[in-house]
Protein backbone atom coordinates (compact mmCIF):
# COMPACT_ATOMS: atom_id res chain seq x y z
CA UNK A 1 0.00 0.00 0.00
CA UNK A 2 1.31 3.41 -0.95
CA UNK A 3 2.31 5.67 1.92
CA UNK A 4 -0.55 8.09 2.62
CA UNK A 5 1.81 11.09 2.65
CA UNK A 6 3.12 10.24 -0.82
CA UNK A 7 -0.40 9.68 -2.16
CA UNK A 8 -1.65 12.92 -0.60
CA UNK A 9 1.32 14.83 -1.99
CA UNK A 10 0.58 13.51 -5.48
CA UNK A 11 -3.03 14.68 -5.21
CA UNK A 12 -1.88 18.10 -3.99
CA UNK A 13 0.60 18.45 -6.84
CA UNK A 14 -1.93 17.33 -9.45
CA UNK A 15 -4.54 19.83 -8.27
CA UNK A 16 -1.98 22.64 -7.92
CA UNK A 17 -0.87 22.10 -11.51
CA UNK A 18 -4.49 22.02 -12.72
CA UNK A 19 -4.90 25.46 -11.13
CA UNK A 20 -1.62 26.67 -12.70
CA UNK A 21 -0.20 27.50 -9.28
CA UNK A 22 3.40 27.24 -8.15
CA UNK A 23 4.77 25.68 -5.01
CA UNK A 24 5.96 29.16 -4.09
CA UNK A 25 2.44 30.56 -4.20
CA UNK A 26 1.05 27.88 -1.92
CA UNK A 27 4.02 27.95 0.46
CA UNK A 28 3.56 31.70 0.84
CA UNK A 29 -0.13 31.31 1.71
CA UNK A 30 0.76 28.63 4.27
CA UNK A 31 3.65 30.65 5.70
CA UNK A 32 6.05 27.73 5.18
CA UNK A 33 9.20 27.50 3.11
CA UNK A 34 9.07 26.34 -0.48
CA UNK A 35 11.45 23.55 0.51
CA UNK A 36 8.99 22.35 3.17
CA UNK A 37 6.00 22.52 0.83
CA UNK A 38 7.95 20.66 -1.86
CA UNK A 39 8.66 18.00 0.76
CA UNK A 40 4.94 17.74 1.45
CA UNK A 41 4.21 17.12 -2.23
CA UNK A 42 6.92 14.44 -2.30
CA UNK A 43 5.56 12.80 0.86
CA UNK A 44 8.65 13.60 2.93
CA UNK A 45 7.05 16.26 5.16
CA UNK A 46 3.70 16.95 6.70
CA UNK A 47 1.40 19.86 7.42
CA UNK A 48 -0.57 20.83 10.50
CA UNK A 49 -4.33 20.31 10.48
CA UNK A 50 -4.77 24.06 10.12
CA UNK A 51 -2.55 24.12 7.03
CA UNK A 52 -4.26 21.07 5.54
CA UNK A 53 -7.56 22.94 5.82
CA UNK A 54 -5.99 25.98 4.16
CA UNK A 55 -4.53 23.84 1.36
CA UNK A 56 -7.89 22.18 0.73
CA UNK A 57 -9.46 25.65 0.44
CA UNK A 58 -6.69 26.95 -1.83
CA UNK A 59 -6.88 23.92 -4.09
CA UNK A 60 -10.68 23.74 -3.95
CA UNK A 61 -10.77 20.12 -2.88
CA UNK A 62 -12.47 18.28 -0.05
CA UNK A 63 -10.29 17.21 2.91
CA UNK A 64 -11.41 13.60 2.45
CA UNK A 65 -10.09 13.71 -1.09
CA UNK A 66 -6.89 15.46 -0.08
CA UNK A 67 -6.04 13.16 2.82
CA UNK A 68 -7.69 9.86 1.96
CA UNK A 69 -8.18 10.09 -1.79
CA UNK A 70 -11.93 9.64 -1.48
CA UNK A 71 -14.03 10.81 -4.37
CA UNK A 72 -15.26 14.36 -4.12
CA UNK A 73 -18.98 14.47 -3.76
CA UNK A 74 -20.59 17.76 -4.70
CA UNK A 75 -24.22 18.79 -5.03
CA UNK A 76 -25.45 15.63 -3.37
CA UNK A 77 -27.87 15.75 -0.43
CA UNK A 78 -26.00 15.69 2.88
CA UNK A 79 -27.79 12.52 4.07
CA UNK A 80 -26.63 10.65 0.96
CA UNK A 81 -23.06 11.84 1.54
CA UNK A 82 -23.26 10.78 5.18
CA UNK A 83 -24.48 7.29 4.33
CA UNK A 84 -21.87 6.81 1.61
CA UNK A 85 -18.91 8.22 3.56
CA UNK A 86 -19.77 6.21 6.68
CA UNK A 87 -19.94 2.95 4.74
CA UNK A 88 -17.25 0.33 4.25
CA UNK A 89 -15.75 -0.04 0.75
CA UNK A 90 -17.94 -3.13 0.14
CA UNK A 91 -21.08 -1.28 1.16
CA UNK A 92 -20.09 1.69 -0.98
CA UNK A 93 -19.96 -0.62 -3.99
CA UNK A 94 -23.43 -1.95 -3.17
CA UNK A 95 -24.75 1.61 -2.83
CA UNK A 96 -23.39 2.43 -6.28
CA UNK A 97 -24.95 -0.74 -7.72
CA UNK A 98 -28.33 0.21 -6.21
CA UNK A 99 -28.07 3.70 -7.68
CA UNK A 100 -27.24 2.23 -11.08
CA UNK A 101 -30.34 0.02 -10.92
CA UNK A 102 -32.48 2.99 -9.82
CA UNK A 103 -31.05 5.06 -12.68
CA UNK A 104 -32.52 2.61 -15.20
CA UNK A 105 -36.11 3.44 -14.12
Amino acid sequence: MENYKIAMGKRMKKQRKLLHMTQEQIAEKLNVSVKHYGGVERGNAGLSIENLIIVSDILGVDLNYLIRGEEQIENIPSRMKEIYLNSSPDRRQRIIELLEVADKF
